[in-house]
């Protein structure tokens, strides 16, 4: 295998990911995590109200996007949301211990992608969906996906945009076929007091469906011109799955009644295709959530646990890396497999959802409390700074309200990962006296000394045989 640090700086450029590769990484993540998984959760809580839901939510997701954006272009390191609390709050139990939380985002968001997995394939497969039949199916996809990335795993670059292609073709296919027969009284916003707090709580889990923008920070080491297409990349991922969702969301309320979304919940968006696609429509919605869950539950578990996983145990990544192998550290695939499988068992679909979102709110609020901090060294404008912490907070704190609400379990999960997310960085630095280190600063050394390796080189080639051998 080739040593990444002898290769030459222009070999190293042609191997880095494009704009569109990352916008890819990003949708393909974002479109597997909820238009398929949690369609029905958010169609028996907001019902008609659902397209708007999507629209807000995502405005909200634009607040956090932003200091993503501005922190990214600045701040180049695969580190991503962390390498940003790191400048921002410097090194410490709480940076260790959101380092730490940062890592379960992935577990938790793996044990989701199971469960939706599952909610689609026992369908198809006429199986009843049983509690064995569904912890069966849970486990076993991820445990798959465990084996293949024993077989070996390559970098995904033009893969994953084939993969997306596909997705929104399916997705595109839906809504082409389907807008023609929306009937409009079933998408006509109600606002009456009970659809408000349902559509706010919708708001609150559906948060979730844009958290995949947060892997282009962490790709930004591997892509050309991060400076500038970062955000680029933030912002249009943003955009192309905002208009997808909404797409989707009016032509699935718009077919098939609320009741008998609310009744196929766990797949719902394949019921919603039979009413214009008939039989048909449903295999293919199946097939394509199907693709997409499993193409997200590999992107995570190879392009974010093992990222997230090597930052909480050593504070730092390797200064160089393939994002798709877990560096030598093989009992963190072991340990990111079973945690996700364990919280699959242990929550159902919509727990799993509401609790992912709330982890991933306070990973938000802390990158914009950090861009506040910096916002003099890197840029940033105060009020929008300002509006989206003030914002993500109070999403947090009615997302708190609405699993205590409905569900005691979730929101009991939800305060065991938070709070065992600092437990155990109290411990894990008192045993091993963990540090965290800039990696910008690291990878800034590292490509001084690259370049000055390579200018050698040149200049040695200029010399007279001779005096080469003899200096």
């Amino acid at each position: 295998m080739p040593n990444n640090n002898s290769m030459p700086l222009h070999s190293k450029q042609r191997n880095k990911m494009g704009l569109w590769q990352v916008i890819a990484l990003a949708v393909g993540t974002m479109v597997g995590a909820s238009i398929f998984s949690i369609f029905g959760l958010g169609a028996r809580l907001a019902g008609p109200n659902l397209p708007l839901v999507f629209v807000l939510s995502g405005s909200i997701a634009l607040l956090v996007a932003y200091s993503y954006a501005t922190l990214g272009s600045r701040i180049i390191s695969d580190a991503g949301p962390i390498e940003f609390i790191l400048k921002g709050l410097g090194d410490g139990i709480l940076t260790g211990a959101l380092s730490i939380l940062f890592w379960l985002t992935y577990v938790v968001s793996i044990a989701l992608f199971a469960k939706g997995f599952a909610s689609y394939l026992l369908p198809l497969l006429d199986i009843p969906a049983t509690s064995f039949a569904s912890s069966v199916t849970e486990a076993s996809v991820v445990l798959v996906f465990l084996v293949l990335g024993f077989l070996g795993s390559s970098a995904v670059g033009k893969a994953e945009l084939v993969i997306v292609v596909i997705k929104l073709s399916i997705l595109g296919l839906f809504v082409v076929l389907g807008i023609w027969s929306i009937k409009p009284y079933l998408v006509t916003p109600v606002f009456t007091a009970t659809a408000l707090t349902g559509s706010v709580n919708a708001i609150a889990i559906f948060f979730l469906s844009y958290m995949g923008f947060g892997l282009v920070t962490n790709a930004s080491e591997h892509m050309h011109n991060p400076q500038k297409n970062v955000p680029r990349a933030i912002y249009l991922s943003i955009l192309i799955v905002s208009i997808v969702y909404i797409l989707v969301s009016l032509v699935a309320v718009g077919n098939l009644t609320l009741p008998d979304l609310i009744k196929a919940e766990d797949n719902a968006l394949a019921v919603a295709a039979e009413p214009f696609l008939g039989q048909t429509g449903f295999l293919l919605i199946s097939l394509g959530a199907l693709f997409s869950i499993a193409s997200a539950l590999n992107a995570t578990l190879f392009g974010g646990a093992n990222v997230a996983y090597a930052l909480a145990r050593d504070g730092e990544l390797p200064r160089a890396f393939n994002r798709k192998l877990w560096f030598g550290s093989n009992e963190g695939l072991y340990f990111t497999a079973a945690l996700g499988i364990a919280f699959a068992l242990m929550f159902n679909l919509n727990g799993i959802a509401s609790i992912t979102s709330g982890v991933f709110m306070v990973i938000y609020l802390f990158v914009l409390f950090s861009h506040w901090k910096l916002k003099k060294q890197y840029g940033g404008n105060p009020l929008i700074i300002a509006t989206g912490f003030v914002v993500v907070a109070i999403v947090f704190l009615l997302l708190l309200k609405y699993q205590w609400d409905t569900d005691r379990g979730s929101f009991y999960g939800t305060c065991i990962v938070l709070g065992g997310s600092l437990l155990l960085e109290i411990i894990y630095r008192g045993i091993t006296r963990r540090d965290f280190i800039q990696r910008e600063l690291t990878l800034l050394k590292k490509g001084e000394e690259d370049l000055k390796g390579e200018l050698d080189k040149d200049f040695s080639m200029l010399l007279p045989h001779q005096q080469r051998r003899n200096p």
